[in-house]
């Protein structure tokens, strides 16, 4: 009697193997396709450049009443910006410098900042404080994390930040608008130490709200009563994008709704 049985098992391994590669094949190509620099949502993550050159130490700065009525919310004295009364305490400056800040809020609700931005949206490493604080002077909400958050959480928070609305933005770097231009106005990335003083903290300019789960509704409100409002950010008109890779950076996730120039502007 005839068998096929050894003819048979080597059918079946040579179907498995070109399933085999054809399934590689197309995970190599969709990694391709979502890391390319014109891919979609998804792009080549590049970092916001360090800022370098003579370090500015902020002074520090007073804690005052919150009014926003969003319970855990921080309120720092802004001084004259807000109309404030100091009563003896220190306020935070708008000042623009070029190189490193020491800042003495862990992370930073406003102050020095380097003068210039970085292109917003989700990275997941962390990022100069120095031009994360000056997307805030223009509206912009970031959020940060401990390092060791929970991979799940991280997920949480990235899907938090591809819920708010795009804004338009009226202007661009130098005045020049980019046609369609728009951002989501929100900063996500993880803290480069677990010196946090929360697992989440959400930052905007001369606020801050520090949570320990990233499905805390208090969350929203926060993002909807500070994000691109006056009058709790000092150029609100300004955008947080535009700026070239090589110094503003490339989102990893939900950045501007249009490309941002090649190049480096120091």
């Amino acid at each position: 009697m005839t068998t096929h049985a050894p003819a048979a098992g080597r059918t079946r391994i040579v179907v498995v193997c070109v399933a085999l590669v054809v399934v590689l094949a197309i995970a190599a190509a969709l990694g391709w396709w979502f890391t390319r620099d014109d891919g979609p949502a998804a792009t080549k993550q590049v970092l916001p450049s360090t800022p370098t050159g003579v370090r500015t130490i902020q002074d520090p700065v007073r804690l005052v009443k919150d009014t926003s009525g969003i319970p855990g919310v921080l309120a720092y004295d802004q001084g004259e910006y807000m109309t404030l009364a100091t009563q003896g305490g220190k306020a935070i400056h708008v000042s623009h410098v070029r190189g490193p800040v020491t800042y003495t809020m862990t992370p930073p609700a406003g102050g020095p900042h380097n003068i210039v931005w970085m292109n917003a949206g989700v990275y997941t490493r962390p990022v100069p404080s120095e031009r994360a604080v000056h997307n805030m002077e223009h509206g912009a909400i970031w959020i940060t994390y401990d390092p060791k958050l929970a991979k799940g959480e991280i997920a949480k928070l990235v899907a938090f930040v591809g819920r708010q609305s795009l804004i338009p933005e009226p202007k661009g770097q130098g005045g020049v608008k980019v046609s369609g231009q728009a951002n989501r106005f929100m900063d996500l990335s993880p803290w480069a130490s677990n010196s946090l003083p929360a697992p989440i903290v959400l930052s905007s300019w001369g606020h801050q709200l520090r949570v320990t789960d990233a499905g805390d509704p208090r969350m929203q409100r926060f993002v909807d009563t500070f994000r691109h409002r006056k009058p709790y950010s000092p150029e609100t008109n300004e955008p947080v994008d535009g700026i070239p890779t090589g110094t503003g950076g490339v989102a990893a996730e939900y950045g501007g709704a249009q490309p941002n120039p090649s190049g480096t502007k120091k």
